[in-house]
């Protein structure tokens, strides 16, 4: 039989060779995870789903700084900035204008990411690279601080306190405590931020922001806009922080300004997706496994410390002293995280 024109393109367009089995794998993996998202607080009692929201809560966090420092190599000691701008923007806007939380959320995301572009592009100008693009991020987030500790709108430092409704209300973002909901919304917004992720690393400004990160000047030589690729990734990242702050804000029903600005608070953006391995889709979600479950047995054992740690009792900044421990350990032996090193053995086996 004739062999038509049309048969040699299909043929070729279903060679196994020839499939994205990166990106088909990816969203596999997201599916199943979505999956047992959905599932967990169906199975788990009310002090888990506490613990839970909070790994989440961080899981997003690293996603979205893993998205500028990681993918886009710009890396940033001052996350607390987009996290606080998300988080007051939400509680501003429900407390004085009544707006839903879901609209918020999306407002304190766009103002974040403007805002953090706009320092990206301050930095980028005037060629702040490396170590002194971190101090610059990290000096921003400070200045955020200290207006939140002094504006009067935003009632100085005794924070902001959001109105708690006698009934429930999705549109509101409120229900009982132990409502199931209050898990699955923080899924499924880690859900979005790492489908953003899997397709962004896998675009054509991903793959040019990954290649100015590994050689900025092979990158220019070939054409790429630097500078516009960067910026993309900054915007995606700050918008992401933005939405774990804005959800944070929610769900303790309070903010201020060290909960907001606090430099703990971008160490809890940083330490996620160092442990897991930066530059990898699912390293910050293997960091915040660790580091949320962690970060809750700190609060216990500060709060009713044994008797043989009782000088431990009250004192502040244990998290970030044992954050530093485990970041020196990876660092020390599993300079690519756990799970970067986890996959690059098992890719080393795979060719052998």
């Amino acid at each position: 039989m004739k062999q038509t024109e049309t048969e040699p393109s299909r043929v070729a367009a279903d060679d196994p060779r020839l499939r994205d089995t990166d990106l088909r794998n990816s969203l596999i993996t997201l599916g199943v995870l979505t999956v047992v998202l959905a599932v967990l607080p169906l199975v788990v009692n009310e002090r888990i789903e506490s613990i839970l929201v909070l790994t989440l809560i961080f899981a997003i966090m690293g996603v979205g700084w893993n998205l500028m420092s990681g993918f886009g190599g710009l890396f940033s000691f001052g996350h607390a900035a987009f996290f606080g701008v998300g988080a007051y923007t939400n509680a501003y806007l429900v407390i004085e204008y009544e707006l839903s939380p879901w609209i918020a959320m999306i407002i304190g995301a766009v103002f974040a990411a403007a805002i953090g572009t706009f320092i990206a592009f301050l930095c980028l100008r005037y060629k702040l690279a490396g170590a002194y693009f971190a101090l610059a991020t990290f000096a921003f987030a400070q200045m955020f601080l200290l207006l939140a500790q002094n504006l009067e709108f935003l009632n100085k430092t005794d924070g902001l306190s959001l109105p708690i409704l006698g009934e429930e209300s999705f549109w509101h973002m409120q229900f009982r405590q132990g409502n199931d909901w209050y898990v699955w919304i923080p899924s499924a917004l880690l859900v979005i931020a790492l489908g953003i992720t899997i397709l962004y690393a896998r675009s054509r400004p991903g793959r040019y922001v990954q290649a100015a990160r590994d050689d900025e000047v092979a990158a220019a030589s070939l054409g790429i806009n630097v500078m516009r690729t960067r910026l993309v990734a900054v915007m995606l990242s700050c918008a992401v922080t933005a939405i774990a702050g804005a959800y944070y804000a929610q769900y303790y029903f309070f903010v201020g300004p060290e909960q907001a600005f606090g430099t703990h608070v971008s160490v809890q953006a940083i330490v996620p997706a160092v442990l897991g391995g930066i530059g990898t889709i699912w390293g910050p979600l293997v960091g915040a496994l660790i580091v949320g479950p962690l970060a809750e047995y700190i609060k216990e054992l500060l709060r009713d410390p044994p008797s043989y740690l009782e000088f431990l009792q009250g004192v502040s900044g244990l998290d970030v002293a044992v954050y530093a421990v485990l970041l020196i350990v990876i660092v020390l032996f599993m300079r690519k995280g756990i799970y970067g090193t986890l996959k690059d053995k098992i890719t080393e086996r795979k060719n052998q």
